[in-house]
C-alpha cells in the first residue's frame, strides 16, 4: 500500500510539471515573456534573445 500513496504524489507532481510547461509555451507562442515585461525597455534585453 505504501507504493500507492508514492504513485499518487508521483502522478500529482507531474501533472503540475505539465499544466506549468503547457502554460509557458502558450505564452510564448502569444509573444509573451516568462519575466511579464516589456523586452524593449528592459536592460537585460540582449541578454535573453
Amino acid at each position: 500500500m505504501e507504493w500507492l500513496s508514492t504513485a499518487i504524489i508521483c502522478a500529482v507532481l507531474a501533472g503540475i510539471v505539465t499544466l506549468i510547461i503547457v502554460r509557458m509555451i502558450k505564452n510564448k507562442k502569444k509573444g509573451k515573456t516568462s519575466c511579464g515585461c516589456n523586452c524593449k525597455d528592459c536592460p537585460m534585453s540582449g541578454k535573453c534573445h
